[in-house]
């Protein structure tokens, strides 16, 4: 099911714009003006497929419902990401949150599957964002 809500609106919103060239053969030309966020996309698969494999080898639906929640907003953050660089607002939000409850589950538990692992990617996703913030000037 989340390949679909991943997937989707990378082919239905606005993932290429297609113009009529003004050639006289009529052929359309693809023309993509969007740098795509493959690092955010893949970080949400990541958090998704935690939440399945918690469900798979526990059967903990708790942790399928929080996996796919969060992978679907980390999905459409990376969405965002990829029409608007400027706008990291969904995707920081989400790793962050994400970075602050694993990261106590780790310390808690001082085990590296799946608390350290999620709580790493996530303080990597917030430092990537965060120098993209940096980095960027915000237009008003």
């Amino acid at each position: 099911m989340f390949p679909y809500l991943v997937l989707v609106p990378l082919v239905c919103c606005n993932s290429s714009v297609l113009q009529h060239s003004n050639s006289s053969s009529g052929i359309f030309a693809n023309v993509s003006n969007m740098s795509v966020d493959w690092v955010g996309y893949g970080y949400a698969a990541l958090v998704a497929s935690g939440g399945v494999m918690g469900y798979v080898k526990a059967g903990s639906v708790p942790s399928l419902a929080a996996g796919l929640l969060f992978g679907s907003m980390a999905g459409f953050g990376a969405y965002q990401i990829s029409n608007d660089p400027n706008n990291v607002w969904v995707s920081l939000g989400t790793s962050s949150a994400l970075a602050a409850v694993m990261g106590k589950r780790f310390y808690g538990s001082r085990k590296f599957m799946p608390a350290g692992l999620m709580a790493g990617a996530s303080l990597l996703m917030v430092g990537k964002l965060g120098l993209a913030l940096l980095q960027k000037p915000q237009e008003s």
